[in-house]
């Protein structure tokens, strides 16, 4: 610094521009190359790898609609020239929502997973936890068609989705499940699923898949919860004097509230009756949670029950359970918070499936680039200023 005025900074090599054109080129081409594209030989003014390209990269820089993607590329038109090919151009907004509206979601959600399970590879994924979201504004009265739900499926310890489900309009939860389970590499982890995942199928598919399962236990499963019930009810009475049990507690604090979980778990073989005990593949454990909140006004008491393949460890089981509350606060939240996804109007045939993948997609690379400390605000509002720090935001998921 001369005269208090700082020099001007130098621009990077333009071999460095080279290799990171090179490396989107190919980074884009390696994921998505093989889709089929949806559009008519006589509308393919532009290429499909460019349309999805452009949108991974605005959705990440703060587009949350197809005019935003519209404006991104027209904005960053002259970079993202070199390294696509654009041949006629940035697509128009109704360009990009019809190849969305027909792009096949599943070979698109194939695509997600390979990139997703390039990272996990590295990583190692101990607990996934299975929930469902509704995109509230994606129904269409008109057309009569209801709201989409999707069952994602999250790594909190990497803040990671790892893949997600359409639950179809004349179905639920319990059938898409299955389906997004069957998707997942699954082997050696522990799967955490609320009431509504708590059938004997399921366990079964986990089971043979090689992994662990924690399953919340309601009274969807009359027979089996009101025989858990009974029996922690009375070993509480007793003080679980005689009984084979676990214990772990732990208290947390923040935010003028106090928070104290104790968990109980015990084998199977402890319990006189298991309704159908051997439907339930792997059966081994019987978990009790009781949670404690104090406000400063109130104290408020919750009690939960769930069932597991995993050995009697209370520990272990209170911290996988703890983690699946995860999806809701770090990734259903974010999407509505930082992603707007609740207010999403987009609607149209594929659509909003393909766009919930684009945000999923967008959440997982900005949570893996960690050397900006900003939020995920603020990343979204430096990536679309920065190009430098895009491709950071890319290349952190490559390593």
């Amino acid at each position: 610094m001369k005269n208090g005025f700082m020099p001007p900074l130098k621009p990077p090599e333009k071999a460095d521009y080279t290799k990171k054109n090179r490396f989107l080129k190919s980074l884009f081409s390696n994921h998505f190359g093989r889709l089929n594209d949806p559009k008519l030989d006589r509308t393919k003014q532009h290429l499909l790898i460019d349309i999805i390209a452009i949108a991974i990269l605005a959705v990440i820089s703060g587009a949350d609609g197809w005019v935003g993607i519209e404006t991104y590329g027209q904005a960053k038109f002259e970079w993202l020239s070199e390294f696509l090919d654009l041949p006629n151009g940035i697509p128009s907004h109704d360009t990009f929502s019809r190849v969305f509206a027909r792009l096949n979601p599943e070979e698109f959600q194939q695509c997600f997973l390979n990139w997703v399970n390039s990272i996990t590879e590295k990583l190692g994924v101990k607990v996934i936890a299975i929930d469902g979201k509704t995109l509230k504004q994606s129904y269409d009265r008109n057309q009569k068609q209801k709201a989409l739900h999707i069952v994602s499926a999250w790594s909190d310890s990497h803040k990671l989705v790892l893949g997600q489900h359409k639950v179809n309009e004349k179905s639920n939860e319990i059938t898409a499940i299955p389906a997004l389970i069957e998707m997942l590499s699954i082997e050696g982890s522990i799967i955490t699923i609320d009431a509504m995942g708590c059938q004997k199928e399921i366990t079964s598919l986990i089971y043979n898949k090689k992994a662990d399962y924690i399953l919340g236990l309601k009274a969807n499963q009359k027979l089996l919860y009101e025989e858990v019930k009974t029996w922690f009810d009375l070993a509480i009475k007793s003080g679980f004097v005689g009984k084979d049990y676990s214990y772990y507690q732990e208290t947390e604090s923040g935010h003028n509230r106090i928070e104290k979980r104790e968990v109980w778990a015990v084998p199977v073989s402890s319990l006189p009756r298991v309704p159908n005990q051997s439907l339930w593949t792997g059966l081994t454990t019987m978990v009790m949670v009781k949670s404690e909140r104090r406000l400063w006004n109130k104290t408020t008491t919750e009690v939960r029950f769930y069932v597991s393949s995993l050995g009697n460890n209370a520990n272990k089981i209170g911290k996988a359970i703890r983690s699946h509350w995860g999806i809701e606060n770090s990734l259903h939240w974010t999407l509505d918070v930082t992603f707007a996804e609740d207010s999403s109007r987009i609607r149209k045939d594929n659509s909003p499936e393909n766009f919930a993948l684009l945000r999923r997609l967008a959440l997982n690379l900005m949570k893996q680039e960690t050397t900006f400390k900003g939020s995920l605000r603020m990343k979204r509002y430096r990536a679309a200023m920065d190009n430098n720090y895009l491709v950071k935001i890319l290349a952190s998921a490559s390593k």
